[in-house]
């Protein structure tokens, strides 16, 4: 699970993210990482302004995953499995010992990053689908 300083709630972030954000795919998930909040509030800091809260919980990150991928009950596994892959790659959560491998990754404070599931992830292993956030996360970022 995300911790709420984690989450990306508003509809304006979303659609920047999704608008203005690097796009990277995969078979399962497409990521959209936007900078642009991180970007603005480094700018900031180094003026010696002071940041806001919300801007130093670190990145937020919200998914998308609709109706093509299944019904209720499959959205929902897909929506969890996706939420703790986002949460073991930005380093929320330790990962467990079997996804040593995908270490977490460095996001700039207050980055924001969308998730879309595809239907291919009703369908995605636990494994899979951290192998293919954690990628697209990296390349994006890149």
């Amino acid at each position: 699970m995300l911790e709420p300083q984690h989450r990306l709630r508003s509809t304006a972030l979303f659609s920047r993210t999704v608008k203005r954000g690097k796009k990277k795919g995969s078979r399962t998930v497409v990521v959209h990482v936007y900078l642009g909040n991180a970007r603005a509030e480094a700018h900031a800091a180094s003026q010696g302004g002071a940041l806001p809260e919300a801007a130093t919980a670190g990145p937020r990150v919200g998914l998308v995953v609709s109706k093509a991928v299944g019904n209720a009950v499959t959205r929902h596994r897909v929506s969890r499995l996706v939420r703790h892959c986002a949460a073991y790659c930005i380093g929320s959560r330790p990962a467990p010992s079997e996804f040593r491998d995908c270490e977490p990754l460095e996001i700039p404070v207050g980055a924001s990053i969308v998730i879309r599931a595809l239907p291919a992830s009703a369908h995605a292993t636990t494994e899979e689908l951290l192998k293919d956030v954690h990628s697209c996360i990296r390349r994006a970022l890149n």
